[in-house]
């Protein structure tokens, strides 16, 4: 553990995330990045996690605490909740952010009874993690949040709805990508080494194997497509998140005939390598808050087929950089897939702008911008 100097008078903010094991994750990445971009000269940061033993800390320039909990419920929780209660007040913590369940709920009550930080929820999807516990604690503990902020307006709506919050304290903040950090030309995977140098076509899909990614759906896709194009490869690159599920995909592989046109390639570090060798990007999550691969792919000009869930709508304008099908619809999907195959002229203009419209709502700058904001707002209410 690393402390800060107790001279340093910077606003200190203090994040907690439940887990944390892969910095190219969604809500992970988001923190990563904040942490990285916050003004120096302004912030000081700090993350806690819950779960995080094997955690790579090097992608932090900050002080990184691990507070093990496999419960909340004994003497355990209550030695932790002390250390991080004693924590917050040693290293003069100005505001704490919280990531998921355990540190929105558990993590947040401790930080409101050390009676300094300002409280601060980060809210990334649409309560697909969330138990019926959880629903009511978010309820009644709703009014302690300073400040709640969505990563999309569809989970803002969500939070409102479902939370019962007031609605003048739920923001949206949407995430932000380092343009300046894609990998350059010249560190670019090909496609033989992805052993599809034969395919006619690459789709491209990222996100955890789960069902709620719907990669089943995608797999339906992809017997459509490949009756017109039978050399065509789909990739999902994606950590086994869920054994059963994954097995339930391998098995409806074989079952339709995709052994060699369906690979999976397991968790990538290296996925802003692949997503240049696609044609095009699906997304057939069931739902979605805001997701970075959709914004990675767009980063690269890649044109998108997304489900109309969640934040998806926010991202894809629908026949301009790309084409919202409904959740289920592998028939949509696959006409949507074959659209674009057919059309490389059409795929190129709406991969060029996505891309423009990333560079106008989704940079890294804009999300730190917002972000910065709304502090200030916020400390400038209580000083």
């Amino acid at each position: 553990m690393m402390q800060q100097n107790s001279a340093d008078t910077r606003i200190h903010v203090l994040f907690f995330i439940d887990e944390f094991f892969d910095a190219h994750g969604g809500a992970e990445g988001a923190l990563v990045r904040m942490t990285r971009h916050l003004p120096k000269d302004r912030f000081r940061c700090s993350v806690v996690t819950f779960h995080g033993k094997n955690a790579d800390r090097t992608v932090f320039d900050c002080p990184f605490y691990v507070f093990e909990l496999t419960t909340i419920s004994d003497w355990h929780a209550v030695k932790m909740a002390f250390r991080l209660r004693s924590l917050i007040r040693r290293e003069k913590v100005d505001i704490v952010h919280t990531f998921f369940e355990t540190s929105d709920l558990w993590g947040g009550l401790v930080a409101k009874l050390s009676r300094r930080p300002l409280l601060i929820s980060s809210r990334r999807d649409m309560g697909i993690l969330r138990r019926s516990r959880h629903s009511l604690f978010y309820r009644l503990l709703g009014p302690m949040y300073d400040q709640v902020q969505a990563v999309s307006n569809q989970v803002r709506e969500f939070a409102i709805r479902e939370d019962g919050l007031n609605p003048n304290k739920v923001v949206t903040v949407y995430n932000g990508i380092e343009l300046d950090q894609l990998n350059p030309a010249k560190d670019q995977l090909t496609r033989k080494s992805l052993g599809v140098e034969h395919a006619s076509h690459v789709i491209l899909s990222v996100g955890n194997v789960r069902p709620v990614k719907g990669f089943d759906v995608l797999i339906r896709a992809a017997a459509i497509v490949c009756k017109q194009f039978p050399q065509a490869a789909f990739l999902i690159a994606g950590h086994f998140h869920d054994v059963p599920y994954s097995e339930q995909l391998w098995a409806l592989r074989e079952e339709l005939g995709l052994t060699n046109n369906v690979l999976f390639l397991g968790l990538r570090a290296d996925v802003n390598t692949i997503l240049p060798l696609g044609d095009v990007f699906c997304l057939p999550s069931r739902s979605e808050g805001l997701s970075n691969a959709l914004l990675e792919a767009m980063a690269h000009s890649l044109p998108a087929v997304a489900t109309r869930v969640g934040g998806n709508p926010e991202v894809v304008e629908d026949g301009q950089t790309g084409f919202l099908v409904e959740s289920e619809d592998a028939q949509a999907m696959a006409e949507k897939i074959l659209v674009l195959l057919k059309d490389p002229a059409l795929a190129s203009s709406m991969g060029q702008a996505g891309r423009q419209m990333l560079e106008s709502k989704f940079t890294v700058e804009r999300m730190v911008s917002r972000l910065v904001s709304l502090y200030d707002s916020l400390l400038g209410n209580v000083r």
